[in-house]
């Protein structure tokens, strides 16, 4: 039984990263073995087992092989015979493809060390044409690294769009994927090597270019939907199911840009509906967060002062001005007004 760190520790250990998270293969054992040095089993389609004191991941050496579309369609074989090369040949790219031995030697079966020296993603095997979700993660690694994609894995990854394989995405996997890579150093990239292989207009019709991207997730996903229709924004979602908190920005961004944009010569009054529409009294954190998607538009938003009406019209005293109305239009009406004041005192 022999056991190496794989994957992206070893990969990011080499770049001089810091390593956020360890994975480990075990060679020659069998899951008997493992539960009796104390590892709880934790896989479900393959044996994978947490370390008793670390609680680190420790998967049994395996090996995979295609056996139907999607990223379920795969048998998989793990056994006290597949070697440690077996295992890493069944990984998407050569950086992922390698690991490290307790003596600190690398083993680097398929180049994965000269492909980092030169900036370059290249598949470890035509088994990478099995799963579409890796073009995904090419894309993903491109943003991260910067590092170009090798023609011959390009070429792959536009064999597999054109067959039909990336039909058989699953949108939650697109999510997870396409949402890290939105959170890389550079965002464009991802998409440019989607662009490039053909998937792009297949999961992104509506996004016809990124912008420089920065912020949360829900910022930067927002910052896409900003120039879009309503419309668009929703079929965007819904293909890619967006969670939530995510769409919710977006959808704002997308409804009122346009007003946005014009709020530097918006009336006191114009103002207040813009701050009703974007629910921005009760929820003023996700108003900020539109704001700050609005300062990254080309040209910047000045949004001080929106924010200077917002402030206004918070300091309005509601409970004082209801204790003194006859009805709860008369309410509405005195603190609309009041706040309209407000607000152009402010400015």
């Amino acid at each position: 039984m022999k056991v190496y760190l794989v994957g992206g520790a070893v990969r990011d250990e080499l770049l001089g990263l810091p390593v956020k998270e360890r994975d480990y293969v075990v060679v020659g054992a069998t899951p008997e073995e493992m539960e009796r040095l104390g590892y709880k089993p934790v896989g479900k389609d393959f044996p994978v087992f947490l370390h008793p004191q670390t609680h680190e991941e420790y998967a049994l050496a395996r090996t995979e092989r295609k056996s139907g579309r999607g990223y379920k369609g795969f048998s998989v074989q793990a056994s006290p015979d597949v070697t440690l090369e077996d295992d890493l040949r069944r990984r998407d790219l050569t950086i992922n493809a390698m690991a490290k031995a307790d003596d600190g030697m690398i083993i680097d079966p398929f180049g994965g060390r000269g492909d980092l020296q030169a900036k370059r993603l290249r598949h470890v095997s035509e088994a990478f044409a099995e799963d579409p979700v890796r073009i995904l993660r090419v894309a993903r690694f491109a943003a991260r690294f910067g590092f170009g994609v090798a023609p011959e894995t390009m070429g792959l990854m536009k064999h597999m769009v054109d067959s039909g394989e990336t039909d058989y995405l699953v949108p939650e996997r697109v999510w997870q994927e396409f949402a890290k890579g939105l959170m890389e150093r550079e965002p464009q990239r991802m998409y440019d090597v989607l662009e490039a292989a053909g998937l792009r207009p297949k999961l992104l019709p509506e996004v016809k270019s990124v912008p420089r991207l920065d912020g949360t997730l829900a910022q930067r996903f927002a910052q896409l939907a900003w120039p879009l229709k309503a419309s668009e924004v929703e079929a965007l979602c819904n293909r890619l199911k967006v969670p939530g908190e995510v769409r919710e920005l977006a959808r704002l961004a997308a409804r009122n840009h346009v007003a946005l944009r014009a709020s530097r010569l918006a009336t006191p009054l114009a103002l207040l509906e813009l701050l009703k529409r974007t629910d921005a009294l009760r929820r003023p954190g996700r108003f900020q967060d539109l704001l700050a998607v609005a300062r990254r538009d080309v040209p910047i938003v000045d949004t001080a002062r929106l924010e200077k009406a917002l402030a206004a019209a918070k300091a309005v005293d509601a409970g004082a001005i209801a204790a003194t109305a006859a009805s709860p239009q008369e309410t509405a009406g005195k603190i609309e007004a009041a706040r309209v004041e407000a607000i152009k005192r402010a400015l």
